[in-house]
């Protein structure tokens, strides 16, 4: 499990093609000395397993999955990744609840200053749209991030300078991918009420459902 709060930014060094799979190679100022072989670690927000480490480089297994659903696959060398060690019990929740288990892909639509604001809209498939509501919580390439509106296909934010400091989100242009894990509540509120056979989320079908 993890918040969406990113510890550090680091660069793709390499991604290297074994058939359908990959070995992921990325350097991190992360503190070796806190770090373990079977660690897990979100990478733009997917969670993957170390499998070696040292000289500040850190390297993982990239299963078909992943790749296929994820924008790691496709980022060139010196790439920047969002990277956030998983949450230990005791910690502050400053996010969300985030998985690392990424839904699907969104193409970036809009990305800049929109008067004081820094904007971003993103592209989502019609089949994620139970769990994009207003206001609600989502993880872009790992970020928790709150939706500020959410118009036909597409979903809209608003970022502060403390995330485009510290993530890779202000480096993000027009037509770029990006990793988006909707939230996890929002997901088991979807699930028990297509159970129920109720497809649309209002306030009303939240209490009915006993939310």
């Amino acid at each position: 499990m993890f918040t969406g709060l990113i510890e550090d930014v680091g660069s793709l060094v390499e991604c290297r093609r074994l058939g359908k799979t990959a070995k992921l190679s990325v350097r991190t100022a992360l503190p070796e000395v806190e770090l373990a072989i079977g660690d897990s670690i979100a990478v733009n927000g997917a969670c993957l397993t170390i499998e070696s480490f040292g000289g500040g480089i850190v390297h993982f297994h990239c299963l078909e999955e992943t790749l296929s659903r994820t924008n790691l696959g496709s980022l060139g060398r010196g790439g920047r990744l969002n990277l956030e060690r998983a949450l230990r019990l005791g910690d502050r929740l400053g996010g969300h609840i985030v998985s690392g288990h990424v839904d699907f892909c969104g193409k970036v639509l809009v990305a800049g200053r929109q008067g004081d604001d820094f904007a971003l809209e993103i592209s989502f498939p019609d089949e994620h749209r139970p769990c994009i509501v207003e206001k609600g919580s989502i993880a872009v390439n790992g970020v928790s991030l709150t939706i500020a509106a959410v118009e036909r296909n597409a979903f809209r934010l608003a970022l502060i300078p403390v995330t485009l400091g510290k993530t890779n989100l202000g480096d993000l242009a027009v037509g770029d991918s990006v990793n988006i894990e909707t939230d996890m509540l929002g997901k088991y509120v979807a699930a028990n009420l297509a159970t129920n056979k109720k497809t649309e989320i209002t306030m009303q079908t939240l209490l009915e459902a006993g939310f």
